[in-house]
């Protein structure tokens, strides 16, 4: 009996969405397994390019048809392309759990979209929507070379022509799809114009005679291109944005590419763990299952709990994402949530399940060897683990002590377009978005032991904020912010876990296992805090007197194995 709470290809239906959505999602779960593991393991391991997927992509227009906002599509046939954060997590879960190479061409894709569906220019948003549904890719060519994605320090000039229009030149570097993108989302500064009205975003074509593909920077399938423009005409129609206006499309357009991390990191563990849970199970060694020794029981069921808390934390998030409105930005605390907390966890889930299935998880003919070397990426993309840390302690206090009303926001899976993403406005003013209260879902659950341990902790992280946050000195050491970081983390990590988990009837006895996890990391990262060099005698003692120990159940901890168990089995991808 396939488990509820997976994706498993086997009994997927996506009955939820609306017919042409369920039909898309369905028809790409069967392209893969129509291919088959050994050729989807060759094609990665050969670094082959994804043209056969992409020709897929295009003959059934599924890139155009999701990433179209409903604003852009226009005429006869048009009504089921939208931009919806609900199908396209479900999409990115797919492409995920078969391999990262078609997740990142379709996600730089979204990012290179970005600019283009936020500017103004009619022209550049007529001509993206019909290379979409002539089944092109798109980049975003912001990162270079010598100073990352630091925006203020770009290197990309354009010189005025004296014709309203611009050449342009300069490298980007660790570009997606810069070998083939039929629009490029280009961030560049003008020559004439000192400070943030230099700014500009424009248009490129990676098939220009001006622009020079120089190599991949990646040895993958995933092209991570470096390229130059020499002197490349940039014409007026080709200008998205200028000002402070292309600085906030590139930092919302991250806001949006980000938020598809963490349930491409879901795939990635979903299909690892059936692997790895299946070949423990018949694995014997000193002549029992190798499944049933305490250890690997309790770091087989460490993961799975971790990867459902995964699940249930970006479902929900999803909902206030597209219920973000100009008064209503929680989604930015929820969002580099998504990016440093649940790509994170995936990393965690793949570290135990190797623990247990060893060398194993070397082999070249499973899908958990590329998995291994995949999870890894994703909290190192759209900003590092720490940058997300830090953006997230701006809401911090805010979060913890001082809620205010809002509506109770539904499950969202309505057949909307999610129009405000794209004209989310300027990029700051972080420190004003308030939150509802986190408290009453935790209320909500007081009755389970390890939930109501959990909010002990959390209780003491706001006396923490109140008597013993850093002071103005200690505001500079970076180190030990992201100690704190992580406890706060965890605050609204467990919050969004317990209002899904609310709203889809969760298992109790998976929920309090799941907890106990949670009540011990808060407890690691107490401690952690404890050893800074710069923690004062007073955040030390808070951090001692924070730790807790989870209750302990041996019969829920049994009941949760045997879910586990029965995954044994329950799926392997066609040869």
């Amino acid at each position: 009996m396939a488990d509820p709470l997976l994706f498993n290809p086997r009994t997927y239906d996506p009955a939820h969405f609306d017919p042409e959505t369920r039909r898309l999602l369905r028809a790409t779960v069967d392209w893969f397994e129509e291919r088959g593991k050994r050729r989807l393991i060759e094609d990665y391991r050969s670094r082959a390019w994804l043209a056969d997927f992409l020709a897929f992509a295009a003959k059934e227009g599924l890139f155009a048809t999701f990433l179209t906002p409903a604003s852009a599509a226009e005429g006869a046939g048009q009504q089921d392309k939208r931009w919806d954060t609900a199908r396209i997590a479900a999409l990115n879960e797919i492409f995920g759990f078969y391999g990262l190479d078609y997740w990142y061409a379709w996600q730089v894709t979204i990012l290179g979209l970005g600019p283009v569906w936020q500017s103004d220019n009619a022209a550049a948003r007529a001509r993206a929507a019909e290379l979409l549904s002539q089944g092109e890719v798109f980049a975003f060519g912001l990162s270079e070379k010598a100073h990352g994605a630091d925006i203020y320090s770009t290197d990309m000039l354009l010189e005025p022509d004296g014709e309203g229009g611009f050449r342009a030149t300069g490298s980007k570097y660790y570009i997606g799809n810069g070998n083939a993108a039929g629009l490029v989302s280009v961030f560049g500064r003008r020559t004439d114009v000192e400070g943030p009205d230099g700014y500009v975003f424009f248009a490129a074509d990676s098939r220009h005679p001006a622009y020079h593909l120089v190599k991949n920077v990646v040895d993958s399938s995933k092209y991570v291109s470096e390229f130059r423009l020499e002197n490349y005409p940039v014409a007026p129609q080709d200008v998205l944005h200028t000002g402070r206006a292309a600085f906030d499309a590139a930092l919302n357009t991250v806001n949006v590419g980000k938020f598809n991390l963490c349930t491409a990191s879901i795939g990635i563990c979903e299909h690892a763990m059936y692997e790895a849970v299946t070949h423990a199970h018949g694995r014997i060694l000193y002549g029992r299952p190798v499944t049933a020794f305490p250890h690997v029981r309790r770091e087989l069921t460490d993961a799975y709990v971790r990867l459902v808390g995964m699940k249930l934390f970006s479902d929900r998030a999803v909902d206030y994402f597209r219920s973000a409105g100009p008064d209503d930005r929680r989604y930015l605390l929820f969002n580099p949530m998504t990016k440093m907390k649940v790509t994170t966890e995936g990393e965690k889930v793949i570290d135990l399940m190797w623990d247990v299935i060893a060398a194993k998880g070397f082999e070249k003919d499973n899908y958990f060897a590329q998995a291994a070397v995949e999870i890894r990426g994703l909290p190192k993309l759209e900003g590092t683990v720490h940058v997300n840390l830090a953006l997230i302690l701006k809401f911090m206090r805010n979060h913890l002590l001082d809620p205010v009303a809002y509506e109770p926001v539904p499950t969202r899976l309505d057949a909307a377009d999610d129009a405000f993403l794209f004209r989310q406005g300027p990029a700051r003013g972080l420190g004003s978005v308030r939150f509802h209260d986190w408290r009453p879902a935790f209320d909500a659950y007081a009755h389970l032991p390890n939930v109501g341990r959990f909010r002990e902790q959390a209780d003491a992280l706001c006396e923490f904020v109140t008597t013993a946050a850093p002071d103005e000195e200690q505001s500079r050491d970076l180190d030990l912010l992201l100690a704190v970081g992580q406890l706060f983390a965890l605050v609204v990590h467990g919050q969004l876990i317990l209002e899904q988990a609310r709203l889809t009837d969760l298992d109790g006895d998976v929920l309090d296992e799941l907890f106990a996890v949670l009540v011990r990391d808060f407890s690691a990262h107490a401690v952690e805090l404890h050893g800074k060099d710069s923690a004062t005698e007073q955040q030390q003692l808070w951090s001692l007197g924070a730790v807790r120990r989870p209750v302990v159940d041996e019969a829920r901890s049994a009941r949760v194995w045997e879910r586990v168990e029965a995954l044994a089995g329950a799926y392997e991808m066609a040869p």
